[in-house]
């Protein structure tokens, strides 16, 4: 279909899965890279000459290196929830930190319909395809079981190409001890009355204690947002 369509209308994306690499960074000590792959999962609608669109899906896929500051530390963690099968010399975790992603779902900014070939010199071969530079290789299982049907990489040269817009927050933490003061249990000292029964409060008192819902019945004066400006009268407002 993206073969033969004329055009391409905006549809949905939605971040499928985020991998996470870590490793040291060269010559910068205490830092460290952290590499990203975003998969995502593109829907969108293409025109193919007269009649109702036909909608499409495909995945794609975008790469992201941040250098963040995660200090040092050379001690090996081992912990208790590693099974017996997991046991060996690797079973300890690295002093390397863990990398945190927090994303949202991106927006589709843009759609174009275009061959890779026109972006620099490339050779299709004679079966079809494009340039292996313009093929994804190693899709990890539970992306592709994310379709319905199987990904095709074959089928031609053309290209659907997206622009999204992705928000998101990379981090990087270590476990520490920290000193947080500690109390003794804490014992209930009232005891829960059932709701059939006969209640100390007076409803009344209760309610002389809630303050008038002022704004409930008057628009504000200000809005949230507004910055504090001066009234050209000479006040303030």
């Amino acid at each position: 279909m993206i073969d033969r369509a004329l055009s391409v209308r905006s549809g949905r994306a939605e971040l499928l899965h985020a991998y996470i690499d870590v490793e040291p960074a060269n010559y910068n000590r205490g830092f460290y890279s952290v590499d990203i792959r975003y998969y995502y999962r593109i829907t969108a609608e293409a025109f193919l000459g007269g009649g109702r669109p036909a909608e499409i899906c495909g995945l794609a896929v975008f790469d992201k290196r941040v250098l963040l500051f995660g200090s040092e530390g050379s001690a090996k963690i081992f912990s208790s929830r590693r099974g017996p099968e997991e046991a060996g010399p690797a079973c300890g975790r690295s002093s390397l930190p863990e990398a945190v992603v927090e994303a949202v779902d991106p927006i589709v900014l843009s759609l174009k319909l275009m061959d890779p070939c026109d972006c620099g010199p490339c050779v299709c071969p004679p079966q079809g395809g494009c340039c292996a530079e313009n093929e994804l290789t190693e899709i990890p299982a539970c992306i592709s079981e994310c379709f319905d049907c199987e990904l095709a990489f074959d089928n031609g040269c053309r290209r659907l190409y997206v622009t999204l817009g992705q928000f998101s927050l990379v981090r990087l933490e270590r476990d520490s001890q920290l000193l947080i003061p500690m109390y003794d249990y804490c014992m209930p000292t009232r005891e829960c009355t059932s709701s059939d029964e006969e209640k100390d409060d007076d409803p009344s008192e209760i309610f002389r204690q809630i303050r008038f819902p002022v704004g409930e019945f008057f628009p504000p004066s200000t809005m949230p947002g507004m910055e504090h400006r001066e009234d050209p009268a000479g006040g303030e407002g």
